[in-house]
């Protein structure tokens, strides 16, 4: 109890002297100051209203886009009977408002032989859809379903010739059937080409490639194929078409139909039901892996970087007409065949083209069968103006002559 009563009195005698430790720090007069020490730190403030309303510029942004362009978007679910006639397998999928006539773009591969289609608007109504006409090669199609044209947004499609690497894109869709849901990007990657394989169309349109591919990084699922890519003033610059995946699930690479190829498709499947898109009939070997002209320019010793080599002509076609040539010797780089001695194409109607790609996207956007185009070709080391006039795809081919022939 002493002790006790001894510490209370030393307790008191320190509150009375005004004592603290030694951390404290003192005043002017080398006094205390215990309200400086008890004194907390001041509370935060909101920041200034520009400062708040520059960060949130993007988002008002994607939001007024989201506002303007989802009443356009639909979603699509297209089902294949039963040999019964029961219920069987249905695909789930996007698409958009075309026109107020009531033409709706999606994918190809999405309504492809299939016995129903139902397309539902963001605002519930839901409509049985005709399929119009589909083309396999660009994987785009058109429905058509029967609504009051004030229930119907159409969007307006842009151009994507002057689409860059790093623009944002924004994708909306119904992925795993949640309507109207909104995705972002960049646009991650230019002129890839897609084979019919990867497009899941079963080898329809064999050898030819849908050229002039957009990829994007913004999130693709089942259920957003046939959405639409925007671009930040909200015009369509593509439409969603397929993704790389070993799971099909989306891991970071989505790729989009372009737009310009859709302007050059879509009034003609309207109007006629079909493309009828223009052949030359050259051969080329397989660019990727570095076997571009770019590629092969040093080891063949071509005297430029760009362009297409061909390997072959097939015979009876229009470059076999026009007397385009094909390779003839096979040249073994970094451990593959190349046939090489042919023709090399380096322009055509006075646009120089950088590969195979640049040059098929320059036929299937600006050219149509029957068209007399003017090429540009570099034949030992000597320049020729060359012109050929296209035919159409549906043309049966002869033989390919190349330097199977040769030897």
């Amino acid at each position: 109890m002493r002790f006790i009563i001894l510490l209370s009195l030393c307790a008191q005698l320190l509150i009375a002297c005004n004592f603290t430790d030694l951390r404290s720090n003192p005043g002017a007069d080398g006094a205390i100051n215990l309200d400086a020490r008890r004194a907390t730190a001041p509370a935060a403030t909101a920041l200034p209203g520009e400062i708040v309303s520059a960060a949130d510029a993007e988002y008002r942004l994607l939001s007024n886009i989201y506002e303007r362009a989802s009443p356009s978007v639909v979603n699509i679910e297209a089902a294949v009977l039963a040999e019964d006639g029961s219920a069987g397998d249905t695909r789930r999928g996007s698409g958009f408002v075309y026109d107020r006539q009531g033409h709706i773009i999606t994918n190809a591969h999405l309504v492809n032989a299939v016995d129903a289609i139902t397309v539902t608007l963001q605002s519930a109504q839901v409509y049985s859809a005709q399929m119009l006409a589909l083309d396999s090669f660009s994987d785009l199609a058109v429905l058509k379903l029967s609504a009051a044209p004030e229930r119907l947004t159409p969007l307006r499609i842009g151009e994507s010739a002057t689409v860059k690497v790093g623009q944002r894109g924004i994708v909306i869709g119904n992925p795993f059937g949640l309507s109207s849901s909104m995705a972002t990007g960049i646009i991650s990657g230019l002129g890839r080409t897609l084979p019919s394989a990867e497009l899941g169309l079963g080898g329809i349109a064999p050898g030819f490639d849908n050229p002039s591919i957009i990829q994007i990084d913004a999130i693709i699922n089942p259920g957003n194929s046939g959405g639409p890519l925007l671009n930040s003033q909200g015009l369509v610059i593509g439409i969603t078409t397929a993704i790389r995946s070993d799971n099909g699930l989306f891991q970071g690479i989505g790729f989009a139909v372009p737009a310009d190829t859709m302007r050059r498709v879509i009034p003609d499947l309207i109007k006629q039901g079909r493309v009828d898109y223009s052949w030359m009939g050259i051969s080329v070997m397989r660019e990727d892996g570095g076997y571009s002209v770019a590629g092969l320019s040093e080891a063949l010793g071509l005297p430029v970087e760009r362009g297409v080599l061909l390997r072959g002509v097939a015979e009876g076609s229009p470059a076999y007409r026009a007397g385009l040539r094909g390779g003839d010797a096979i040249v073994e780089i970094r451990g593959e065949e190349v046939c090489a001695g042919g023709d090399l194409i380096v322009a055509v109607n006075g646009y120089h083209f950088q590969n195979l790609a640049d040059l098929v996207t320059y036929l299937v956007q600006q050219t149509r069968p029957d068209d007399e185009v003017e090429l540009l070709v570099i034949r030992d080391r000597q320049t020729l103006e060359i012109p050929v006039t296209l035919a159409s795809r549906a043309l049966e081919s002869g033989r390919m002559l190349d330097c199977r022939q040769a030897q």
